[in-house]
C-alpha cells in the first residue's frame, strides 16, 4: 500500500494550517508557494478536504482556507480517508463476496489482515495534526 501524491500534499496543507492560530484564513497561493504544491492541484486537494469537513473555503478578496475544526481533532487517518477513501489493505475486508474462494467463514489470512488493518487505522487515528505541529505541550494544553 502506498499513499498517493495528493495525500502527501494534503498532509502538508493540513499541517501548515495547523501551525496557524485556529480560524486564521490562509490564501491558496500562499499555501501553494510555502508547501511547493502546484496551485491547480491545490484547488483539487482543498475541495476534497472541504468535502470531508476538514477545511473551510472562504471566497472573496480576503478568501482562502482555514481548518474547519481544531487540529487536535484532525488525524492522519482523517486526511487519508478524505483523500483516498476508506482504509482497506485487502478487498475481502471491505467486501466478503470478493473472495474467490467463496468462504463462508473468515479464513486465517482474512483474520490476520483484519487485525493489521484495525491496528493501522487505530495508529493513524492516534496521530493528530496538533501534536505534529507542536501545538500541545506535555500537559495537553495549547
Amino acid at each position: 500500500m502506498q499513499l498517493n501524491q495528493a495525500t502527501d500534499y494534503a498532509f502538508r496543507v493540513v499541517l501548515y494550517l495547523s501551525g496557524l492560530p485556529f480560524g486564521e484564513v490562509a490564501r491558496g497561493l500562499t499555501i501553494a508557494e510555502r508547501q511547493n504544491i502546484p496551485p491547480r492541484f491545490l484547488q483539487k486537494i482543498m475541495r476534497q478536504l472541504a468535502a470531508a469537513g476538514l477545511v473551510r473555503s472562504y471566497r472573496g478578496v480576503v478568501g482562502g482556507f482555514a481548518l474547519a475544526k481544531p487540529p487536535e481533532e484532525i488525524t492522519l487517518y482523517d486526511v487519508i480517508n478524505a483523500m483516498e477513501g476508506p482504509l482497506g489493505i485487502h478487498r475481502c475486508l471491505a467486501d466478503r463476496s470478493s473472495c474467490n474462494r467463496h468462504c463462508k467463514q473468515e479464513c486465517p489470512v482474512h483474520q490476520a489482515l483484519a487485525a493489521i488493518q484495525n491496528k493501522l487505522a487505530a495508529d493513524l487515528s492516534s496521530v493528530t495534526f496538533a501534536a505534529m505541529a507542536g501545538k500541545i505541550n506535555n500537559s495537553g494544553r495549547r
